[in-house]
């Protein structure tokens, strides 16, 4: 059985589509951790989304912790998560742990800018 197939486009089968994720090699799964922009944003950049970095400061949309804003800590491809700083939860034993967030519930506030290339792709387009 082929794990990943470069020529599938779409499908309305769940199975595939959960199985094109889990499989999908790093190029790809840099699009899949994408959020999108808040409106100020989408009007100096002229774009709908972004992929999230480590630094860009996220706004909560959905769950339990919705409203609040923090600072993007960590990206987990593997996972396809996002940590934020602050956003944690206390475990049984009393250690805190930060908890994992699907980007789909993000908006970005603000862009981290210290990487040139990415000041760069974002004039270009």
């Amino acid at each position: 059985m082929k794990k990943f197939s470069k020529n599938w486009k779409r499908s309305k089968n769940p199975k595939k589509q959960r199985k094109y994720r889990k499989y999908a090699p790093l190029h790809i799964r840099h699009k899949l951790v994408s959020t999108n922009l808040s409106k100020e944003l989408r009007k100096k950049y002229g774009r709908r989304s972004i992929s999230l970095r480590k630094g860009d400061v996220v706004k909560i949309m959905r769950g339990k912790f919705k409203g609040k804003t923090a600072k993007v800590e960590k990206v987990d491809l593997k996972k396809l998560k996002v940590y934020l700083e602050g956003i944690s939860i206390a475990k049984q034993s009393g250690l805190k742990r930060l908890v994992p967030i699907d980007p789909s519930n993000l908006q970005i506030v603000e862009l981290n800018l210290s990487d040139k290339e990415r000041i760069k792709k974002l004039k270009k387009e």
